[in-house]
């Protein structure tokens, strides 16, 4: 058992929360929305997605800005943000996908905090994995009962500690979505 292991499990738990809500939206306009939406470019089955397709940038709190490295995608990287789910309606002018981002309805934000509580949920779920296996190793070490008992300590320190993050990471996440 090596704790420094544990914690860099536990630790790519949280980057891997992380990322999961920065795809939440939150009504003010992040690259990071755009981040996981794929779009059907060069005739047929090539899914790319749309920062490897071009630049996203926020012109301003309620607008996104599609910069495409190749402009004759525009109407596929457009589609692509249509179709992607998340309630969004891009407008080209020729040279940018333009994506003005409205503001979140109460019942809407109601089902992102949910969702993020799933998400959060999971989180804790892959933390606590992390921990059992540990704990799991320190048992087949033939350790004395001591040593054994002190790993296992520390193996619910470093527990308690990225469980208490995530909560804190939830708690953030849910005051940006709250917010109006």
């Amino acid at each position: 058992m090596d704790l420094n292991q544990v914690n860099l499990n536990m630790r790519k738990t949280l980057e891997v929360l992380r990322g999961d809500l920065s795809t939440i939206r939150t009504g003010r306009a992040a690259p990071n929305l755009l981040e996981n939406v794929s779009v059907l470019v060069y005739g047929g089955s090539t899914k790319l997605r749309i920062i490897e397709l071009g630049t996203v940038s926020a012109q301003d709190s309620h607008t996104l800005v599609v910069t495409p490295f190749d402009p004759s995608i525009i109407e596929e990287i457009r589609k692509g943000i249509q179709d992607s789910g998340l309630g969004l309606n891009p407008t080209t002018d020729g040279i940018l996908v333009r994506i003005s981002i409205p503001p979140l309805s109460q019942d809407r934000r109601e089902e992102l905090i949910h969702l993020m509580h799933q998400k959060l949920e999971n989180a804790k779920i892959m933390v606590r994995q992390v921990r059992h296996e540990a704990m799991s190793d320190v048992e087949k070490l033939d350790l004395g009962e001591d040593e054994e008992k002190r790993a296992e300590k520390e193996i619910q320190t470093q527990t308690d500690k990225y469980v208490a993050e995530i909560d804190q990471i939830g708690k953030n996440k849910e005051m940006e979505l709250l917010q109006i």
